[in-house]
């Protein structure tokens, strides 16, 4: 699909999928959810859902068989996207490719440091805003980023034919 499209589904993913609460439990079915997902795919990944402050509060981890040392660091990276911009890290790497603009030309933030990659969404709580991330990392980050979707709209309860990239 172009980027202008798939920007715009991003947008609306960003919009829909917020949470009313979101605590230590919703966490765990969130990354649980995740799991059986991944498991049931025989997909290897490794899975971060973390509230942003200093540091950062991990509520769910998991290293699925499979993954190599490089995943929890490109986890690390993504959601430092989110903590940054506040939007999923697709969303931001899509920006940059449209305008043909790398991460460090476009912010002058260090590649060591940020990967503007699909695979990590803000958690996004009404009325009180951006609180954390969902990270995934393992598959093409297209997967990366609509898989963390489809484990949104299930604990959400929203129809994730719809709103998932195509």
């Amino acid at each position: 699909m172009p980027i202008p499209e798939d920007l715009a589904a991003i947008a609306r993913q960003e919009a829909e999928l917020h949470f009313s609460t979101f605590d230590y439990d919703t966490a765990w079915r969130l990354g649980q959810s995740l799991r059986e997902l991944a498991t049931s795919r025989n997909q290897s990944l490794v899975i971060d859902i973390h509230r942003f402050g200093q540091p950062h509060q991990a509520l769910f981890y998991t290293a699925l068989a499979g993954t190599t040392p490089d995943n929890p660091r490109w986890v690390q990276r993504k959601s430092n996207v989110v903590a940054r911009f506040h939007r999923s890290s697709y969303a931001i790497g899509l920006s940059l490719e449209q305008t043909s603009r790398t991460f460090s030309e476009r912010y002058n933030l260090p590649d060591a440091d940020y990967a503007a990659h699909g695979g990590s969404f803000p958690i996004h709580v009404a009325g009180t805003g951006i609180i954390g991330c969902i990270t995934v990392s393992g598959l093409p980050q297209r997967e990366d980023h609509n898989l963390v979707v489809e484990a949104l709209c299930l604990e959400l309860k929203q129809n994730h034919d719809s709103l998932r990239l195509r």
